[in-house]
């Protein structure tokens, strides 16, 4: 399958056929799909969203282009569609997770597909092939770096997620393998993703995955008009691991193309059952077991202390001074303790529990203020992230609520009522119950579509 980690990525992707993938693969990508489409229409109201639309259109010279952008009347250039959709499907951080592999690989690999689908008119299963290819490589990718990546600050959803962008295009377009190939040795030029908006709450993270989607789709236009490219893009000296890691001897490059084709990491995608960083789930789950089978009153709690993985403490519980008090709902959906006392004050983590006003709730914050950390040598991150609450109340009682394995990962999945009803909730927030129905039958059926046609124009306001 060729000689570099480069070469065999793109032969596979070159080689797929749809009806060498299992059905149960096919499936699970379709709800994928579903799921990210229910998390970017209901993020079309937000500010983020029409300043990330003022920008961009504060850059076209004509305004013009056919492309899809979801919840929008009128058609976009083909790559501020593809940065525009991903900022909606990522923006609400309500979008799945490959937990192994620490990525949001949907949030680019749904944008490039569809925007690549609806301008080269092809069908749903060469849609769903290509997408299906994004989203293993995207793992694999982020597999290989166990982690390390966020250690240094890079994010995997924009880094690793250009190179699954540019073989998605690729796909598409009808390169061979080695443009393939060549494909993903010219994103190693553009892929980025800075970890640095989790001091501030900053909205940069929201913009990753369309970049890495513009990135890619960039690179499969260039491989294909010969440009060359470097070969060994992932394990040369000045690849990609080899400079976005600390230590290039933690890096398991063999992971980037083990099994492909034959163990389907689309799998163990994980779908939210929260809007928030993946990390806080099992914290959110563990705070309602609390509070319902133990019937402890917020007054009471002295306080909470939560056992997180080493792995995940910088993202979602440092500064501690900071994640204890919010001050963005971007921030709070990146901190274990807004997130547990949030859960404990409810009973429950939605959307609502991100408003402003709930922000500034007094008795959630001055709970949030009682939850420390502790790291726990238990876990079984990055295979999937655990937690632990433990409460102290001012009697001196202790109670305790372990989630091993959050619910949602690969070994504990959404089942499709799950999924379909967050759908529901999700685009039921600007979409009619008879809308969601038609993107329902659609989506499902998209392995028997003749062309993307139906679902564009469904996308559209």
């Amino acid at each position: 399958m060729g000689t570099t980690i480069a070469d065999r990525l793109g032969q596979f992707a070159y080689s797929l056929r749809f009806e060498d993938i299992p059905s149960e693969v096919v499936d699970k990508a379709a709800l994928l799909v579903l799921d990210a489409l229910g998390v970017a229409i209901a993020a079309g109201p937000a500010d983020f969203v029409n300043r990330a639309v003022a920008a961009v259109e504060d850059l076209a010279d004509d305004g013009g282009g056919d492309a899809t952008v979801i919840g929008a009347s009128r058609g976009y250039p083909l790559r501020d569609a593809i940065l525009l959709n991903g900022v909606l499907v990522h923006g609400l951080d309500y979008d799945e997770t490959h937990p192994a592999g620490v990525v949001h690989g949907t949030a680019s690999a749904l944008p490039t597909a569809l925007g690549l689908a609806e301008k080269l008119g092809s069908t749903g299963q060469e849609f769903l092939t290509a997408f299906i290819i994004g989203l293993e490589v995207n793992a694999r990718l982020g597999m290989a770096a166990q982690g390390g990546f966020h250690r240094v600050g890079f994010h995997p959803t924009g880094l690793v997620g250009a190179f699954g962008a540019s073989l998605i295009a690729g796909r598409l377009r009808g390169l061979g393998a080695a443009q393939l190939a060549e494909a993903q040795g010219f994103v190693g030029s553009l892929a980025s993703g800075s970890m640095a908006f989790l001091d501030t709450g900053a909205w940069t993270k929201r913009i990753h995955p369309g970049w890495a989607g513009v990135a890619g789709t960039t690179a499969a236009s260039f491989a294909a008009q010969g440009f060359p490219s470097p070969p060994d893009i992932y394990e040369g000296r000045f690849g990609l691991y080899a400079t976005h890691l600390e230590d290039l001897g933690r890096a398991d490059l063999e992971v980037c193309t083990d099994s492909l084709g034959v163990r389907w990491e689309t799998m163990q995608v994980a779908v939210k059952p929260y809007p928030a960083c993946h990390f806080t789930h099992a914290f959110a789950d563990a705070a309602l077991a609390i509070r319902a089978l133990h019937g402890v009153a917020v007054e009471d709690i002295a306080m909470v202390t939560c056992l997180i993985a080493p792995g995940e403490v910088s993202t979602v519980c440092e500064p501690l001074d900071r994640k204890r008090a919010p001050c963005s709902s971007y921030e709070a959906q990146f901190s274990v303790p807004y997130v547990t006392a949030a859960a404990l004050r409810h009973g429950e983590f939605t959307l609502r529990q991100l408003e402003p006003e709930a922000l500034r709730d007094p008795v959630v914050l001055a709970l949030a203020a009682k939850v420390d950390y502790v790291e726990d040598p238990a876990s079984g991150f990055p295979a999937s992230f655990s937690g632990e609450v433990v409460v102290k109340t001012k009697d001196g009682r202790v109670v305790r609520h372990r989630e091993q394995i959050n619910r949602g990962a690969g070994d504990r999945p959404l089942g499709r009522s799950e999924i379909e009803a967050k759908f529901a909730s999700t685009a039921g927030s600007v979409r009619s119950n008879s809308e969601i129905e038609q993107l329902v039958n659609t989506v499902t059926k998209l392995g028997s579509a003749v062309n993307l046609a139906e679902l564009a124009g469904l996308l559209r306001a």
